[in-house]
């Protein structure tokens, strides 16, 4: 039988035998693959025996059944290899379950995160790094206690506490009230509500250095500007009076008071009250005489004075 160089069973013991006859037919010829020496020839069953004697029941001879080699074994179907897949997973559920019940619900934790590691890498990270996390995280996120909380609290019936609290706010009304009080004051007041009857200058032959402003005795007289009080009692002429000086160095003199209400060195605003009318000294009757010193020195009409910071005395009366 021709056999193309190359084939595999060219080189192979599974050739024509030479003892074979001439009508030999491999397909027919029944092998025995026992016989696997590096020189045996295969046996040929269907053709005469070695020693050339005929083969006994030669037509009575069935060929046993092929077989593969001794050493290799037999490929498992399809359907074990599912069922052998089902049983180790079965088999690594029971054991993850065993861990779990053996050490406790901390592990058992781990071993859902190890689990999961077939859904994604990234959800193994994420569910891996939050018990870390939780290590680090400060006391103050942690869940706020259960326990009842004991809180001091004053007696609501004991109102000592707010006592500072009230005279703090009060003198703050007060302070405010003081301060509108003075923002509505004008700079500038008339010094005393009667009726004008002298003006400066000449008057039964000696100089008349202010004016007279008629009143009844005990009438208030009022400071016309903001000033400091440097005089006040008893004066030669005037009986008794009060002398007030002003920022700009002016000096304001009220005569002729029947009572002074302030004190040399006290602050006084325009508006505030410092006197009232009186006849003392030499006059003729109750009425305010009322001077302007510019400088402290220069006696000035105090008409003009008076009417460029708003002020009128009305006409003057005999």
């Amino acid at each position: 039988m021709a056999m193309r160089r190359g084939s595999s069973f060219a080189d192979s013991h599974a050739h024509r035998p030479d003892s074979a006859s001439d009508d030999w037919n491999a397909w027919d010829a029944t092998v025995d693959f026992r016989n696997t020496g590096p020189l045996a020839e295969p046996t040929d069953w269907s053709g005469p025996d070695l020693d050339g004697t005929p083969d006994l029941d030669d037509t009575d001879v069935t060929a046993p059944a092929s077989r593969g080699g001794a050493h290799r074994l037999p490929t498992p179907p399809t359907a074990l290899k599912g069922r052998a897949a089902v049983f180790a997973v079965a088999a690594g559920a029971v054991v993850a379950a065993g861990q779990t019940a053996g050490n406790g619900p901390e592990k058992a934790e781990h071993a859902e995160v190890a689990l999961a590691a077939d859904r994604s890498d990234s959800s193994v990270i994420a569910a891996t790094a939050v018990p870390q996390a939780a290590q680090f995280t400060s006391t103050a996120d942690a869940e706020p206690s259960q326990a009842p909380q004991v809180l001091n609290i004053a007696d609501p019936n004991d109102l000592s506490q707010f006592s500072n609290l009230l005279a703090k706010g009060q003198r703050f009304s007060e302070e405010r009230a003081a301060r509108e009080a003075a923002a509505r004051r004008p700079l500038f007041v008339l010094p005393v509500s009667g009726t004008f009857t002298s003006t400066y200058g000449s008057r039964w032959g000696t100089i008349h250095g202010g004016i007279d402003i008629a009143a009844p005795i005990g009438t208030p007289i009022f400071a016309v500007a903001d000033g400091e009080v440097i005089d006040s009692g008893p004066a030669s002429g005037f009986g008794m009076w009060v002398r007030l000086l002003h920022a700009d160095g002016t000096i304001t003199v009220y005569g002729h008071i029947d009572q002074s209400l302030v004190t040399v060195g006290q602050k006084v605003m325009a508006g505030d009250q410092i006197a009232t009318v009186g006849n003392r000294g030499f006059s003729t009757g109750p009425h305010l005489h009322f001077e302007v010193h510019l400088n402290g020195l220069d006696k000035i009409d105090p008409v003009p004075w008076l009417a460029t910071r708003g002020i009128a005395l009305g006409i003057l009366s005999d």
